[in-house]
C-alpha cells in the first residue's frame, strides 16, 4: 500500500485550486451520492480522503447540529487546508492517516464515504473487502470514483473517423493512465467497484455513471493537472515539459461540448 504521504498529485495551494474546480465539476454526482446515502441529522460519517475539505462541507450541509464527520487523509498539506476551511464546524475531526490502514477511526461509523480516493490506493479491492469486515451491520457506504478508460473507446472512434481536434484529449488520457499504472494504482476502479462491493458481501449495491463532455471546467482541470505535476511526469518518462507546452494550447482549442474523455461512477451499498 502507499505510504501516508505518497499522494500521486500535489498538496499545494495550486493543488487545492484544482480540487476546488473538481468540486464544482463533481457537484451533480456528489449530491447524487449523498442522496443515495440518505444521511440522517445525527449520523457519524467517516470520509476517506478529504483533501482540502470541499466534499466534507457538502456532507455537513446534510447533517444536523449533532452530526459528526471524521475525515481521514494521508496528505498533510491538504489536511491542513481542510482544517482551516472547516474551522466553523465543531464536529469536524481531521485524522492524518493512510486510509487503507482502516484504523480505529472507523469504529461506530454510520456512513463511510469518499470522493475520488479509492483510485489512489494500490489494489483498492482488497481495502474494500477489509472494510466490510470492520463495519457494523447496516453501515451505509458510497464512493464517487473516476474512470479514465472507458470513454477512450468513443474518442478513439471519433478521432479515427476524422475528428482530429480530439487528439489532445486522447493524449491527456494516455498521460494520466500511464502515470497511474507506473504508480500501481487504478485509473478505472470505479468501473468495477459495484462488482467488488457485491463480491465482498455488501448488499443493496447500486451504481450510476456520469460523463463530462468538454466544457471550461473540464479543460481547466486538465490544464491544472499538467501544471501541477509536469515535473513528475517528465521525471517518470511519461511526457516532457516541452511536450506539455505543446499540448496545453491544443487542449484550449478543443470545442466546447466535445465528447467526454472521462467520467465518474457513483457506487453505494450496505454492510
Amino acid at each position: 500500500m502507499s505510504s501516508p504521504t505518497d499522494y500521486i498529485l500535489g498538496q499545494s495551494a495550486e493543488a487545492a485550486r484544482r480540487l476546488a474546480i473538481q468540486d464544482r465539476h463533481f457537484a451533480a454526482p456528489s449530491e447524487e451520492l449523498l442522496d443515495r446515502l440518505q444521511l440522517r441529522p445525527a449520523d457519524r460519517v467517516v470520509e476517506l480522503g478529504c483533501g482540502p475539505g470541499a466534499f466534507t462541507r457538502r456532507i455537513f450541509n446534510r447533517l444536523g447540529p449533532q452530526g459528526r464527520v471524521t475525515s481521514v487523509d494521508s496528505a498533510p498539506g491538504l489536511l491542513e487546508q481542510a482544517k482551516a476551511a472547516l474551522a466553523a464546524f465543531p464536529h469536524f475531526n481531521p485524522v492524518a492517516a493512510d486510509v487503507s490502514a482502516l484504523g480505529d477511526w472507523l469504529d461506530g461509523a454510520d456512513v463511510v464515504t469518499g470522493r475520488a480516493v479509492l483510485h489512489h490506493l494500490p489494489m483498492a479491492e482488497i481495502v474494500v473487502g477489509r472494510l466490510r469486515a470492520r463495519l457494523k451491520p447496516g453501515t451505509r457506504i458510497g464512493f464517487v470514483e473516476p474512470d479514465f478508460r472507458a470513454m477512450l473507446a468513443r474518442i478513439g472512434h471519433l478521432e479515427a473517423t476524422g475528428r482530429t481536434e480530439l487528439a489532445p484529449l486522447r493524449e491527456w488520457a494516455r498521460v494520466i493512465n500511464e502515470l497511474y499504472l507506473i504508480r500501481k494504482i487504478s485509473p478505472c476502479v470505479g468501473a468495477t467497484l459495484a462488482t467488488a462491493l457485491s463480491t465482498a458481501g455488501f448488499s443493496n449495491v447500486q451504481t450510476a455513471f456520469f460523463e463530462f463532455p468538454c466544457d471550461q471546467l473540464v479543460i481547466d482541470n486538465m490544464l491544472l493537472f499538467y501544471d501541477e505535476i509536469g515535473e513528475t511526469l517528465e521525471r517518470l518518462g511519461v511526457i516532457t515539459r516541452e511536450q506539455i507546452e505543446v499540448q496545453k494550447p491544443l487542449l484550449r482549442l478543443v470545442p466546447m461540448g466535445a465528447a467526454a474523455v472521462w467520467g465518474v461512477h457513483v457506487v453505494t451499498g450496505l454492510s
